[in-house]
């Protein structure tokens, strides 16, 4: 059980990293000229930075259940 525990905690923090990754991209992605023209295309990174971000949330949240689950077990 620990075993299966220790690499759903890994498979987690790998999501963690994967969506952080995507929303610094999205992050970037938005230039001084796109938030100075305020076109359809802010909103449209805005969202993706706030999806990725909202997953990142998301997969810790999950990741510290199993860990306090792994711990309730071991005690």
């Amino acid at each position: 059980m620990n075993t299966i525990l220790a690499i759903v905690i890994a498979i987690l923090a790998i999501m963690v990293v994967v969506s952080l990754v995507k929303g610094i991209v999205a992050f970037l992605q938005t230039t001084k000229l796109d938030l100075e023209g305020g076109d359809e295309r802010i909103e449209m990174m805005q969202l993706r930075q706030n999806k990725a971000m909202f997953a990142r949330i998301k997969y810790q949240a999950a990741a510290i259940i199993v860990v306090a689950l792994l711990l309730v077990i071991n005690s």
